[in-house]
């Protein structure tokens, strides 16, 4: 209740939904913003933001520069996050999961966690209050563990994060 969640997404019925969700769980503490994460820097001032969750993000096989731990992306964040901010993924693609591995090595970023399996793995060695948040699932987590996917889960920062300037501040 101390904190406020901001669902960003361009699809509209996923929106709805957590609307929806939010309403009848009689949350005060969620908003939503329909709009492309293109768009990212005119929705948020300069270290506005404590935490980014990228869940089950689409890993753009074949399009590096659009996937949403791409140098390209960092530098938004890094605008946005305040000093500290975390960043979180979580998803059933390896492709995603390595790449972001990757960048997070390229760019000597540092690492609060990591886990390849988080559900076999990661929630039986962390504490009780991020089992909890690591335990909630996504209607498309509960769908790609059904058919037995893999969740894979990264948490770091950016504040050693130098930046590509692709990116010009909004």
């Amino acid at each position: 209740p101390q904190r406020n969640f901001l669902g960003v997404d361009i699809k509209g019925a996923r929106l709805w939904r957590g609307a929806r969700t939010a309403k009848e769980e009689g949350l005060t503490n969620v908003g939503f913003l329909r709009t492309h994460v293109d768009h990212v820097l005119k929705c948020f001032a300069a270290q506005e933001v404590d935490e980014i969750w990228l869940t089950f993000s689409d890993p753009q096989i074949g399009k590096a520069r659009k996937r949403l731990t791409s140098p390209l992306f960092l530098d938004r964040y890094k605008q946005i996050l305040k000093p500290g901010g975390l960043i979180h993924l979580k998803t059933d693609s390896p492709v995603l999961y390595e790449y972001t591995l990757e960048q997070i090595e390229a760019q000597g970023l540092r690492m609060h966690e990591q886990s390849a399996e988080v559900y076999a793995e990661l929630l039986p060695r962390v504490s009780a209050k991020e089992q909890a948040v690591l335990s909630i699932q996504t209607y498309y987590e509960r769908m790609w563990l059904a058919e037995g996917r893999t969740i894979h889960y990264l948490r770091f920062d950016l504040d050693e994060y130098k930046g590509h300037g692709q990116e010009a501040a909004a």
